[in-house]
């Protein structure tokens, strides 16, 4: 586990990411898309799959399929965030710019995952 102290950063912030669905799930619900069923479920399944994912960069045996996980899951992410666009009710109160901010954010964790893979 010879790995730059930027990916066990970026496994930190995965694993801290998900811990918080399951400490305040009602912050990640009422950004679900209505269209989406079991808010509570998907809720509690992303924040499982970021803790793994996470934790997976950390290990040689996981770390590449974590990292394809970590880009796949923020792909699916962006319907999110282009669903909390639509209005003031589905942004949850989030001023615009950081909506539209998020964005290009995700494009830039997918390369940060993306650049350790095959390390």
């Amino acid at each position: 586990m010879d790995y730059p102290w930027h990916l066990y950063l970026l496994g930190s912030i995965y694993v801290f990411a998900g811990i918080m669905h399951f400490i305040v799930p009602k912050v990640y619900m009422r950004i679900m898309p209505r269209y989406l069923p079991n808010h509570k479920l998907l809720v509690n399944l992303s924040g499982l799959a970021e803790i793994l994912l996470g934790l997976g960069l950390c290990f040689p045996e996981t770390k590449n399929i974590s990292i394809i996980g970590i880009i796949l899951m923020l792909t699916v992410f962006l319907l999110v965030h282009f669903y909390m666009l639509r209005g003031k009710k589905e942004g949850a109160g989030i001023p615009k710019w950081i909506l539209l901010f998020r964005i290009p954010l995700q494009f830039v964790l997918m390369y940060w995952a993306y650049s350790y893979l095959g390390m």
